[in-house]
């Protein structure tokens, strides 16, 4: 009995449990410093030198650039005089119009900011969710969006068969915005609405005869309204600054891809001449510097074209750019191509689809979401290449830049304007970074 009572109270001691750990702050902006830069004794001291050194790095950049600058003056003596060790951005707020518009006449460049604007309105549509046919708007845009915006930034008179081509884009811009509306009030687009009047006429293709005929009746009210407007002309020489160096690059990078899984394709073919053309292709332009492919453009591309065909500069340099570009883009693609396994061909041929079909809706698709950091990376390369047509004369925003060292008024300044125009394209092209990085998310291609 005692043995028993013994083994209860034993049973029933109070044992103390150990001490909880301190509370570890783990969140808000205190929780991510310990973890991220105070987390143990080498990390503090690596936090504290990488910091010492940023500052003996930036703070004479800052006393440069901000505190000892220079923001308002007539001429670059002033600034010196006001500040001899300071940044004279005077130069820079007093030539920025030319940076971002170049030669193009002050009181037009309006036409300039209406076109991008369009382009933009063209591309919003392609962020809903419940708008379907976006592949459909992609190509529109590709295919009508430079007829209107060199109908807007030229001027002039125009052919017939270019009027034609700019009033049809801005049928088609008007229809997409009308469709969106619909689509967000009655959930419809405005060619479904028309489709069962034309049903009993057309049958099954009553949707595209809907659509066909709304787009011409739109198409001659453009015709009608804008028959008697004419803008001023203004050449291609006096385009310059940003606006030159992204229609260059955003109709080179446009260009790129589908010259580049083209290209892709056919080295790939069994064909032996479309196989060792796109091969011949592929390795020429890439064995060659870009500033060599801008020279050969411009020196012997008129040579292949009859004399009657006046083929301007910027002609020449965009069709140089966009095969450049496009080669490299044909070995990102057969790369993309190659990591598909080869049980994705053989289940699209079992189920009876053709080459192009297997492409198209099987293998493309699975390799252009594998390959977006590589195309996006081509992509920013390209956009920072295009400063290479300075060279041959054209007055990108680079040549607009080096331009301001030798007027009369800033001679001498080099160093603000570099830094101002790095600036713009670290915006443009952190902001493709960022979309990649977001369009990836949004694909999940890590699955």
């Amino acid at each position: 009995m005692d043995e028993q009572t013994t083994a209860k109270t034993e049973l029933l001691k109070f044992v103390p449990k150990p001490d909880r750990p301190p509370i570890v702050i783990s969140h808000g902006i205190a929780g991510w410093l310990k973890k991220h830069l105070f987390g143990g004794f080498w990390n503090t001291l690596l936090t504290i030198a990488v910091f010492t050194l940023l500052y003996l790095l930036i703070k004479p950049f800052l006393d440069w650039a901000v505190i000892n600058a220079v923001w308002s003056a007539a001429n670059r003596r002033e600034c010196m005089t006001v500040s001899p060790d300071g940044a004279c951005w005077a130069g820079v707020i007093r030539w920025f119009n030319n940076l971002i518009y170049g030669r193009y006449p002050d009181l037009l460049q309006w036409r300039v900011n209406l076109g991008f604007g369009i382009g933009i309105i063209w591309a919003l549509p392609l962020a809903l969710k419940r708008l379907k046919g976006k592949l459909q708007i992609g190509v529109a845009g590709v295919v009508l969006y430079p007829f209107v915006a060199a109908y807007i930034f030229l001027g002039g008179e125009r052919g017939d068969f270019h009027y034609l081509v700019f009033c049809l884009g801005l049928a088609y811009l008007i229809l997409l915005y009308i469709d969106v509306a619909l689509v967000h009030t009655r959930g419809k687009k405005l060619s479904q609405v028309f489709d069962r009047y034309l049903e009993p006429i057309f049958g099954k293709r009553s949707a595209v005869a809907s659509f066909i005929l709304i787009m011409a009746l739109i198409t001659v009210l453009c015709l009608y309204i804008f028959r008697g407007v004419e803008l001023e002309y203004v050449s291609i020489e006096f385009w310059g600054g940003l606006f030159l160096t992204v229609i260059i690059s955003g109709f080179s990078i446009t260009m790129a891809l589908p010259i580049g899984i083209m290209l892709a394709l056919g080295r790939r073919s069994t064909m032996p001449v479309l196989r060792w053309f796109s091969i011949a292709t592929i390795e020429l332009v890439r064995s060659v510097p870009m500033i060599t492919v801008l020279f050969m453009s411009v020196t012997m591309m008129p040579l292949f074209f009859p004399n009657t065909m006046d083929l301007n500069k910027l002609a020449q340099v965009i069709i140089a750019v966009c095969v450049f570009a496009g080669a490299y883009m044909a070995e990102t693609v057969r790369g993309g191509l190659q990591s598909i396994p080869k049980g994705q061909f053989d289940a699209a041929m079992s189920i009876g689809l053709g080459y192009w079909q297997t492409m198209f809706l099987i293998i493309l698709p699975q390799a252009l979401r594998a390959m977006i950091p590589n195309i996006v990376t081509s992509f920013i390369s390209l956009f920072k290449d295009t400063t290479l047509v300075s060279i041959i004369g054209l007055f990108d925003i680079m040549l607009m830049a080096r331009n301001i060292s030798i007027d009369k008024n800033w001679f001498g300044l080099h160093s603000e304007p570099l830094v101002a125009i790095s600036v713009l394209f670290f915006v443009f092209c952190y902001g493709m970074s960022q979309y990649s990085q977001r369009l990836e998310r949004k694909l999940n291609t890590s699955r």
